[in-house]
């Protein structure tokens, strides 16, 4: 009895998977076919669309693989909750490291490139 209504699940979510997905491409294709129709402006259309994607969303959620990808939204929201975030002070020191490096690098390749550069032009005689 369980194997059985696991398969109706699986083609029920199959079935709501490829709904979710009629309704975006159906959504996508009216709001451009609607482009050249006068009463409907650009807000109604664009309006209209977040309606549509977000139903679609919604029945996609209502899926097992969407339940799953819902319950790790918000296993992940806890885990961030539990972050030790740097405070000020840290993030401005070392923000000031990084850019302190970036310059850094940036002048010893310079000075590389621009020694290569009279290197070549000594070498081939472009210099003279």
């Amino acid at each position: 009895m369980n194997a059985q209504a696991e398969e109706t699940s699986k083609a029920l979510d199959v079935v709501k998977h490829g709904l979710s997905l009629v309704l975006v491409v159906a959504g996508v294709a009216g709001f451009y076919y609607f482009s050249d129709v006068p009463g409907f402006t650009l807000l109604y259309r664009v309006l209209v669309l977040v309606a549509i994607i977000l139903t679609a969303v919604g029945v996609a959620f209502t899926t097992v693989a969407g339940r799953n990808v819902w319950n790790f939204a918000l296993e992940a929201k806890q885990e961030v909750r539990k972050v030790v975030w740097p405070t000020r002070e840290e993030t401005m020191r070392t923000t000031l490291l990084v850019f302190g490096m970036v310059f850094i690098v940036g002048l010893i390749l310079w000075l590389l490139d621009w020694g290569l550069l009279v290197g070549i032009k000594a070498l081939t005689g472009q210099g003279s």
